[in-house]
């Protein structure tokens, strides 16, 4: 299981995660996780009319969810609510290049905390 290749982009958003930290006073949040596996995502959002202003998020797991959760607050980050809840697993994976097979499983985890973090937001 060691022999896993991954990308220069994937590792890239690895070792630099993008918006990652507590976000303070979010205005919605969620978390996912694959019990399977053990990979656990939290997402935050801030939102500016119907934009995301700012996203955060913690994940505990592997490189590959930690590089899909980097990915998915940069492809969400200023996009309006509707365009960002549109955001798939495969946009994530495509968007980093690729994954290995055995690991496509954790960009379902991002699109899914940030689809929830948008849902818990339309609750409120």
């Amino acid at each position: 299981m060691n022999n896993l290749v991954y990308n220069k982009n994937v590792l890239d958003h690895f070792q630099n995660p993008r918006n990652m930290g507590v976000m303070e006073n979010a205005d919605a949040e969620a978390t996912v996780g694959n019990p399977t596996c053990g990979d656990v995502m939290k997402i935050m959002i801030k939102v500016e009319g119907d934009r995301i202003e700012d996203i955060n998020f913690q994940t505990m797991g592997c490189v590959a969810a930690i590089a899909t959760s980097s990915m998915v607050t940069e492809m969400a980050k200023g996009k309006s609510l509707d365009e960002a809840k549109k955001i798939t697993n495969k946009d994530v994976a495509k968007a980093l290049g690729e994954l290995p097979p055995i690991k496509v499983h954790c960009s379902n985890l991002a699109a899914d905390a940030l689809k929830k973090a948008i849902e818990s937001l339309n609750k409120k």
